[in-house]
């Protein structure tokens, strides 16, 4: 028999094995737990004055959809033309290892922008993208093959939306959850991960431009998916809802941010007159404290939790002030606000945050209950009125876009 060290040893190595995701990936939207934190992540102590240095940078096409990054490969979904485009680069030069071209004929409506929106989410084996008219595709990260391929809009007969498909999927147990937006009962759809057959399907309403997540810090499995009109928690084993409350409103507005969780509980927030609501994780139900406005009310961008706290960007990129945010989401308390110019997206780095503006400004600031501290800023992409692409964080690079080129800066230690 093994001596107890040595079975120790071999048991932790299992264990490893089995983990999803590895410090320095970034391998979906919002992070490796996908709450917009960078983990095992560190901060150079200051950058230069002119702001972080350029590694690589390369030109790219149109599209919202952020940076996926997993084992050194950095995966961009992008519109060149007539076709949706996937890169795989080499992470330390940009190279692209193999490209994958997809044809596409979507004109957007009331917005410019023609896709994609979502970023892709990378196992070590696959990557899974969804384009903006619906197509779900599960790729190999060898050489970018096809495995397998759905028509999510033919399949379950998706009504029209502003901007087409927008809401980036979850993976959970060989599940691949999606915010499909299909009638006959098919808010939400799990699909198979391995071979793209519908495993369960629920719920009567549009889709949202909220990505889904899942959590388990109740002890008992959550989907949390904000569709149109509605907050959903499902059994992500078999779709059955486990509570529901509206949230969103009708006619022209959006639901974008992610729904975040706090311990036992979950803050979901949207602009355009909705506000902000906070949840109990509870198998039986929930009884949400619903807020207007005054407490949050973002358009897209996720708040991103530091302990009990939210830090967040409050109004909209289109309309009206914009400020930053710290809030205690429990006792419906805004403990600072600081007005901006610009709209734009976050992301944490152990105690700090950084802003990247839809002005190309990139923000250094200290995530600190006491009052807004800013410490760095400098211009990184040139202004644009489309600021939604989210930065990633992976190895101490962070790789920013926008319509025309892909910037991977050295912000952090690269020591790994």
């Amino acid at each position: 028999m093994l001596a107890y060290s040595q079975r120790a040893f071999v048991v932790c190595l299992l264990m490893l094995s089995q983990l999803q995701v590895f410090g320095g990936d970034w391998p979906q939207i919002l992070g490796p737990q996908r709450d917009g934190v960078a983990d095992g992540e560190t901060l150079q102590k200051e950058w230069p004055t002119d702001g972080p240095k350029l590694a690589w940078s390369s030109t790219v096409g149109q599209g919202f959809a952020g940076v996926a990054v997993r084992n050194d490969v950095a995966y961009v979904f992008q519109r060149i033309r007539n076709s949706e485009v996937l890169e795989a680069r080499n992470t330390r030069k940009g190279n692209i290892l193999w490209r994958k071209v997809f044809p596409r004929t979507y004109r957007g409506g009331i917005s410019r922008d023609e896709g994609p929106r979502c970023v892709p989410t990378v196992t070590d084996t696959h990557v899974y993208i969804f384009g903006i008219a619906g197509d779900l595709r599960c790729l190999s990260v060898t050489d970018g093959d096809e495995v397998w391929h759905r028509d999510t809009t033919a399949d379950f007969n998706i009504p029209e939306s502003y901007f087409g498909a927008g809401s980036s999927p979850v993976l959970h147990d060989g599940k691949l959850i999606v915010n499909v937006g299909g009638r006959d009962e098919s808010a939400v759809v799990a699909f198979s991960a391995n071979d793209g057959s519908t495993l369960w399907k629920s719920f009567a309403d549009t889709a949202s431009y909220s990505s889904p997540i899942v959590t388990g810090s109740t002890g008992i499995d959550h989907a949390l998916v904000i569709t149109r009109n509605h907050m959903l928690s499902l059994d992500p084993d078999n779709g059955e809802v486990r509570f529901q409350f509206p949230f969103g409103m009708r006619g022209p507005t959006v639901n974008g941010a992610t729904p975040v969780v706090i311990g036992h509980h979950v803050f979901v927030t949207s602009s355009y007159r909705v506000g902000s609501a906070w949840a109990k994780l509870a198998p039986a139900g929930a009884q949400p404290v619903l807020s207007g406005e005054d407490l949050l009310a973002t358009q897209y961008a996720t708040p991103i939790k530091h302990g009990e706290l939210l830090f967040a960007i409050d109004g909209r990129q289109d309309v009206g002030q914009v400020s930053i945010k710290c809030i205690d989401p429990a006792q419906q308390q805004v403990l600072w606000s600081q007005d901006t110019p610009n709209y734009g997206t976050m992301i944490r780095v152990g105690d700090e945050l950084l802003f990247l503006t839809c002005g190309g400004e990139l923000i250094r600031i200290n995530a600190d209950r006491s009052g807004y501290q800013e410490t760095q800023r400098a211009q990184v992409l040139r202004p644009t009125r489309d600021g939604y692409r989210l930065p990633a964080l992976s190895k101490g690079r962070l790789y920013v876009r926008d319509d025309r080129i892909l910037k991977c800066l050295k912000v952090g230690s690269t020591r790994r």
